[in-house]
């Protein structure tokens, strides 16, 4: 997790890049907007900015969009400076962090941004023998697809083969392709020009000359647009790259890895992912199985994340009682890890007593079901809340009505996260953000973004 801190470190600011910093943060430092800018298009890139509220927020937030720079903003004040918080929010912080800082608040935040670095958990044999083919592949130059349902963990595999390879020492730089805009994405990848387009002002490195020397990550590559592959395939064949707007090609010595949730096969055929790009990344392919298929693994999974969020909400640590690991390890687990991970986070808020106990382990209403896709599943819902006497629920309802609180439902669940909601219902992001779209446009109020889908519009 790289995290650029905006502002004096001899105060507030300076306690939370140390808070940060302990919790495996690397942190680069600029005395005001200025400085910052330069070096986030110098390539000392960040996945997220801290910024002092009293500093010129938002003049930094309006240029790092003018110049396509997708890093989410937090403004950071006192309660003192509660009218510039205000103004730094309207005018596209993400988020405000209060100070002076609190500990468990930045651990979730880091958290909620990015990988924690954190190895994977592997205690049955089906990870094991992936966690051994990873580490197999992980010392070679190869191209690695990592394929896997969301949630399953397969930007910490990713994270795991860099830091088995010999390139561990060089920089892990990822970029989900699907939190990003196409019209940034081009510019984040491959950087721009002074004057490429109206609002580059100055040379911006993108995440191939960041990632010189190290790995690159491209999270979700089936979500990239099929016109932008065309230039990503060239960098990959020609260890080169061109900026939006330059004239000379700029040489890039990088290792890719790719992950996706769908199968690409198919996208080839659809024609929405092209075929030479499919092959030139396909050179060792990786499945991390879901979690119904590794039961082994919940025990030990519900164990760490029970320790991780008594500590980020300081609480004190509770064991998994004997009968509540009983009833997680019949679960289909829909979500994989992340959904287990939720269970369990809510699970510590929840408990009561010197053990996590079943009666804290809230579950979905088909609970213990044959796994389905999740559309049927919250279909299941909406008709289980159905009056008495109405066979479905649904009759006398059009298909498109049901379709948007479907999507809305999830979105909600999802806690705004336009991603995770995607892999949910089944359906990629592009097509989610359409659907957004012409709900807002219809009057229909749309959760806003969650933390980790949000970047300078």
């Amino acid at each position: 997790m790289r995290v650029m801190i905006v502002g004096s470190m001899s105060a507030e600011l300076g306690e939370a890049a140390r808070i940060a910093i302990s919790r495996g943060a690397k942190i680069t430092q600029a005395d005001d907007v200025q400085p910052a800018l330069a070096q986030l298009r110098a390539g000392r890139g960040s996945d997220v900015v801290l910024c002092d509220v009293q500093l010129g927020i938002e003049e930094l937030i309006a240029a790092m969009a003018a110049e396509r720079i997708a890093a989410p903003v937090i403004a950071c004040g006192t309660r003192a400076d509660a009218v510039r918080a205000a103004a730094a929010i309207r005018a596209g912080a993400r988020e405000y962090l209060p100070l002076p800082p609190d500990a468990e608040l930045i651990a979730t935040m880091l958290e909620t941004i990015g990988g924690d670095g954190r190895a994977p958990v592997a205690a049955d044999p089906v990870m094991l023998a992936a966690l051994r083919r990873a580490e197999q592949v992980a010392a070679s130059e190869a191209s690695v697809l990592i394929r896997g349902e969301s949630g399953t963990g397969k930007e910490v595999m990713a994270r795991h083969i860099h830091r088995r390879s010999r390139r561990a020492a060089g920089p892990f730089i990822a970029v989900n392709c699907a939190a990003i805009p196409e019209n940034l994405l081009e510019s984040e990848l491959f950087g721009h020009e002074k004057g490429a387009f109206s609002g580059a002002i100055a040379r911006r490195i993108g995440r191939f000359e960041a990632a010189d020397g190290g790995t690159l990550l491209l999270d979700e590559i089936s979500e990239m647009d099929v016109r932008l592959q065309a230039k990503l395939l060239r960098a990959i064949q020609e260890r080169e790259i061109d900026r939006l707007g330059g004239s000379e090609p700029v040489k890039v010595n990088v290792r890719i890895l790719a992950t996706t949730n769908r199968p690409l096969e198919a996208e080839v055929r659809k024609g929405t992912f092209r075929e030479d790009l499919y092959f030139r990344l396909n050179v060792v392919t990786l499945t991390v199985p879901p979690l119904r298929e590794r039961p082994r693994d919940i025990a030990p999974l519900a164990e760490m994340f029970a320790h991780r969020y008594a500590e980020v909400n300081g609480l004190p640590y509770r064991p998994i009682a004997a009968d509540a690991m009983r009833l997680l390890e019949t679960q289909p687990w829909r979500g994989n890890v992340r959904e287990l991970e939720n269970t369990i986070h809510r699970a510590v808020l929840l408990a009561g007593g010197e053990t996590i106990g079943p009666e804290a382990i809230e579950l979905p209403l088909d609970d213990g079901a044959t796994p389905a896709p999740a559309t049927n599943g919250a279909v299941a819902r909406v008709v289980a809340a159905a009056p008495a006497g109405t066979p479905t629920g649904l009759v006398g309802r059009t298909v498109a009505d049901v379709e948007r609180d479907l999507i809305l439902e999830t979105l909600t669940h999802c806690l705004g996260n336009r991603t995770h909601a995607a892999a949910i219902l089944g359906i990629s992001i592009r097509t989610l953000r359409n659907k957004l779209r012409e709900y807002t446009a219809a009057g229909v109020k749309v959760p806003a973004a969650g933390l980790a889908d949000r970047v300078p519009a």
